[in-house]
């Protein structure tokens, strides 16, 4: 078994042997910390039935553990130059497939049927890059994927936001859209010195499992999740004043908004992040004939 790519010594020379140079704008963070690997990796709970797709391979150190502990591993590069380091480094396993595509216009369902065809349990395990986050997230659950779940690393704050409970001030609409769709947990906090080169964040790994059913029914999830965004648009406001301006025709429609909350019992004067995803829901769905 060759070395780990995940040492500091290797990664180097491999980063050396290909002239390879850190784009800021792909937001590219390398681990060179082979515990804190397999650390993420055991959090996903893979199986040599498990299938595991990863985002932003990087040099394949993740995806090398990956390899080792599930029968296949597809993973989704958007730097060409990395292609060939990773056919080098990832040459020693035959269960890997890398596709140079950026995963937020990919197919991935499509991806899943091809790569995974014999496979019921799929797992997403990466190490995000930081500035696209959210957006790889949600449209992993947007998508419907028939996926378990996810386990990634990401900005330890958006970690916080995404695990954060009702009146924290963490809490809001992405907290509530990610724990619409599954169970949110952050796992482990990782410190910058793990990577090459050294964000100035420090990290954390945040396990999401998918819920059977959205934890709450909502009449028009697209609705709900504008009725949640709107509560926050600026969070020292209250409800009625986040709702009237940022809901179309809001202003217009101030008397139908104050209505539906009375018919939620939730007062106008509260402010977004004291409302639980069941207030949301209620209220979502008392304000949805006004809209419609």
């Amino acid at each position: 078994m060759d070395k780990d790519i995940a040492t500091p010594v290797r990664t180097r020379a491999i980063l050396e042997k290909y002239g390879f140079s850190f784009k800021k704008s792909l937001g590219q963070n390398f681990l060179i910390d082979t515990n804190i690997l397999k650390k993420i990796v055991s959090f996903a709970e893979l199986t040599d039935r498990s299938g595991a797709i990863e985002i932003g391979p990087g040099i394949g150190a993740l995806t090398e553990q990956l390899a080792r502990s599930s029968k296949k591993v597809t993973a989704f590069e958007i730097d060409q130059r990395l292609l060939p380091i990773l056919a080098d480094t990832l040459a020693p396993y035959d269960n890997v497939k890398v596709i140079h595509n950026d995963v937020l216009k990919a197919d991935v369902k499509r991806v899943i049927e091809e790569e995974f065809p014999d496979i019921e349990d799929i797992m997403v395990v990466a190490n995000l890059p930081y500035y696209v986050t959210t957006p790889i997230i949600m449209k992993l659950l947007e998508d419907h994927l028939p996926i378990r779940g996810i386990v990634c690393m990401l900005q330890k704050e958006v970690a916080d936001r995404i695990s954060a409970k009702p009146g924290t001030k963490d809490y809001g609409s992405l907290s509530i859209a990610i724990q619409y769709y599954t169970e949110a947990e952050t796992v482990m906090i990782v410190p910058k010195t793990v990577f090459v080169p050294q964000p100035n964040v420090d990290s954390a790994v945040i396990r999401l499992t998918k819920r059977e059913k959205p934890a709450v029914n909502v009449k028009d999830e697209h609705f709900f999740f504008q009725v949640t965004k709107a509560s926050f648009a600026q969070r020292r406001k209250t409800l009625l004043n986040n709702l009237t301006s940022q809901l179309p025709d809001g202003k217009q429609k101030k008397e139908e908004i104050i209505k539906a909350l009375q018919e939620s019992e939730i007062e106008p004067s509260r402010r977004g992040e004291t409302l639980s995803l069941a207030e949301f829901a209620l209220l979502s769905d008392k304000l949805y004939p006004y809209f419609h």
